[in-house]
């Protein structure tokens, strides 16, 4: 490679690291030129709610409790979306044979409105058709600002979730297509009947909590309580359609038994303790690879510094939410891509002593070096993987900056660092194996 096409190369990896430094990881106002993109902060760091609710299962059969939950959690999460909170943790927890709900909910302050609008019984609900001028005029009124609130699409019915027995994911007539059935009772069968026949050819549209999930056509009259939603669904849409409409219409009632606030200040205090960690790390880590390895090192630690800006960078891009775990996770990537440089340097040593040239050296212990830092790195890559797979939010947020942290120090420590060596050529002489501490 031409000794420019190298210098080229250095100098575009350092300005991409100092681009990824002022757009990303610099406040604003000290950089005023570039847009500033906020780091998503967890609930511990943030600040917010964290609610603890149990839901009510005695009016649902043993074999539907997992269902009826997975929908209830699936109708509070489109609720806390709709308030606005950004990555909200919803899951569910059995304790003692309860069933219950954690929410949390990362800089929230007015908790009363969010514990309103969490603890309502999922409404679910039939809609007709609006007709061609109705509908034009409501869209009129509300560029006008006036009847925001109305529907400009369907219309209400009597026909809500309380009517609904009970929906399932079945195949065509061909047994290959999943379709959703629906299982009306006695009231509701007629309340149907009468939509249907009135509404043959037009959009029969479901609503759950005021959001439309589901408007099939109406292709006949239909009687009996007993309806099919057909389409090109997957089974996983499928099931998520019958999932929303069983928690329409089979009500879970929930009650808040826990509520505790996080105050932003222990959120902050800690947030700072971590930085303050990775930077004393970080610096003790530089002081000793330019201790131990001199030159390599130091040019180690500019890798270093790069890897970080780009990891930084990547966090807000993704965006990552951080929590005190997924610092640690942070933190630790920073060890481990010094590892790498450590078994090349390592590699490189053994080269000298050999008797090889200082250049072959450099080229040698990279390609010897790359095996271990291959499979030691895809360790931890399927290690991060199956701790996200599995874990909590907890340990979903470690797992995630972990394993993007290994994923940026292979490219750091085999890239950067190797375009560094391979642009600095220097003779070999008893200065120079000075400065490689050879």
């Amino acid at each position: 490679m031409p000794q420019s096409v190298k210098i080229r190369i250095i100098a575009t990896l350092i300005l991409l690291a100092g681009f990824f430094l002022g757009a990303f990881v610099f406040p604003q106002h000290m950089i005023p030129f570039l847009p500033e993109i906020p780091y998503r902060l967890g609930l511990d760091l943030q600040g917010g709610a964290h609610l603890l609710y149990q839901a009510d299962v005695s009016g649902v059969s043993e074999a539907e409790v997992s269902e009826s939950m997975e929908g209830l959690r699936d109708v509070i999460e489109r609720r806390v979306n709709a308030f606005g909170v950004s990555e909200p943790v919803v899951q569910i927890e059995e304790a003692g044979g309860e069933q219950r709900l954690i929410v949390e909910l990362a800089g929230v302050r007015e908790i009363s409105e969010a514990i309103r609008l969490i603890g309502e019984t999922p409404f679910l609900e039939f809609r007709t058709q609006r007709p061609e001028e109705e509908r034009q005029q409501i869209l009129d009124a509300q560029a006008a600002n006036q009847r925001l609130g109305e529907d400009a699409y369907f219309i209400p019915t009597e026909l809500t979730g309380k009517y609904l027995k009970r929906a399932n994911v079945q195949y065509g007539q061909t047994g290959i297509q999943a379709v959703v059935s629906l299982s009306f009772d006695e009231e509701g069968s007629l309340l149907f009947e009468k939509l249907t026949e009135e509404n043959v050819g037009k959009q029969l549209a479901i609503y759950l909590d005021g959001f439309p999930i589901s408007a099939p056509v109406v292709q006949q009259k239909i009687t009996g309580g007993q309806a099919q939603i057909t389409g090109n669904f997957t089974l996983e849409e499928a099931r998520d359609l019958v999932r929303r409409l069983n928690s329409g219409a089979l009500p879970v009632p929930i009650t808040l038994i826990s509520q505790q606030s996080v105050e932003a200040s222990l959120g902050q205090a800690e947030l700072m303790r971590s930085l303050n960690a990775g930077v004393y790390g970080l610096l003790a880590v530089a002081l000793f690879m330019i201790f131990w390895y001199r030159l390599p090192g130091f040019m180690a630690v500019l890798a270093l510094l790069i890897y970080t800006a780009l990891l930084l960078g990547i966090f807000k891009l993704v965006p990552v939410t951080l929590t005190a775990a997924g610092l640690a996770g942070f933190i630790l990537s920073i060890g481990m891509a010094v590892d790498a440089n450590i078994l090349i340097f390592e590699r490189f040593r053994e080269e000298v002593k050999a008797g090889r040239t200082l250049a072959g050296s450099v080229e040698e212990g990279f390609n010897r070096a790359w095996a271990s830092i291959r499979d030691s790195n895809m360790s931890s890559i399927i290690t991060a993987f199956i701790l996200y797979w599995f874990g909590t939010s907890l340990i979903k947020g470690f797992a995630l900056t972990l394993g993007l942290g290994v994923v940026v120090s292979m490219f750091s420590a085999i890239t950067i660092t190797r375009t560094f060596f391979r642009a600095l050529k220097l003779p070999d002489g008893k200065i120079t194996r000075f400065l490689f501490g050879i």
